[in-house]
């Protein structure tokens, strides 16, 4: 008989030994396998992120500068079956502490062997780079264990003899330095920017006027010339009225004159008619009379003698 043993994703269960004498193991994280009683065997190794604070006290570096220099690792077993295996090798029956205790070691021969190559400045100035050659070398020996390396990155960088302070100093003396001749250079290129923008602003409001005073004159000829037309129309017009009135008058002038030549003409017939019945009358009440008297007479006389 035998009992069947799970294990979460942050363990591995390591099962050796069974029946008929078998070496096979097995390696099982976040699952389940059986085991038989006395015979079978199992075993725990943790999986999960191992925090490392490596730390080389007075290590001189590639100038003789002795520097105090800590780090912060993460590191975990690896779960790829061989480089598993590798693990459970060395590590199996150890706890979390021990394991921590081999690769803290390893990083920091690796961590003080490296400062050894490389200078003050760029350790400090770098720290980014130093952390990744730190990483690079010290990967494949914690590889061979069945390590990974998550992660590393420098802490804290100093030293006993104000070797880094005074390079602070400088470096921040440098700093001071750019940033007075950067204000200085900004200063005179803000002038600048500024006088250019101020001639920019001069130049369109030129352009501005320009083009006022050019759309005014447009617009003063163009009204002069609306103007004029307007003019030429009414003068026109007024010509055409006073043509057209005086072509009245002329109608009404020569219909006047018809109208006195008709009633010239009704006179003239009329006063002839007049003379014509005076004519008459003086032959009826003179003339007739007078030869009737001197007929008479005549044939008196005649009468007479």
């Amino acid at each position: 008989m035998g009992n069947c043993h799970t294990v979460g994703p942050n363990e591995a269960l390591v099962v050796s030994g069974g029946c008929c004498g078998s070496d096979n193991k097995q390696y099982i994280y976040g699952g389940w396998a059986w085991a038989w009683w006395c015979i079978s065997d199992t075993q725990r190794l943790s999986l999960e992120i191992m925090t490392l604070q490596p730390r080389c006290e007075d290590v001189e570096t590639a100038e003789g500068v002795a520097l105090t220099v800590t780090g912060v690792a993460q590191v975990k077993i690896m779960t790829e079956r061989e480089l598993l295996a590798v693990a459970c090798e060395q590590f199996l029956g150890k706890n979390v502490q021990d394991i921590k205790n081999v690769v803290l070691q390893t990083l920091e021969g690796h961590l003080r062997s490296i400062l050894g190559t490389l200078t003050v400045e760029q350790i400090y100035q770098d720290r980014d780079q130093f952390a990744k050659l730190v990483r690079e070398v010290a990967a494949p020996d914690v590889g061979r264990m069945g390590i990974e390396i998550l992660s590393f990155t420098i802490k804290d960088v100093y030293d006993k003899v104000s070797y880094l302070s005074s390079l602070g100093k400088t470096q921040i003396a440098v700093v001071q330095r750019d940033a007075d001749i950067g204000v200085a250079e900004a200063e005179r290129d803000a002038g600048i920017r500024e006088a250019e923008c101020k001639k920019e602003m001069l130049d369109v409001k030129f352009r501005a006027d320009t083009k006022v005073a050019d759309s005014k004159r447009a617009f003063e000829m163009q009204k002069a010339a609306f103007t004029q037309e307007i003019n030429m129309k009414s003068a026109e017009a007024q010509l055409a009225y006073e043509l057209q009135g005086a072509k009245e008058q002329q109608k009404i002038r020569q219909e006047e004159i018809e109208i006195e030549v008709v009633q010239r003409r009704r006179q003239i017939d009329v006063e002839e008619k007049e003379i014509v019945r005076m004519d008459k009358e003086l032959i009826a009440t003179v003339r007739l009379p007078a030869e009737a008297e001197a007929h008479r007479m005549q044939e008196i006389a005649e009468g007479e003698k």
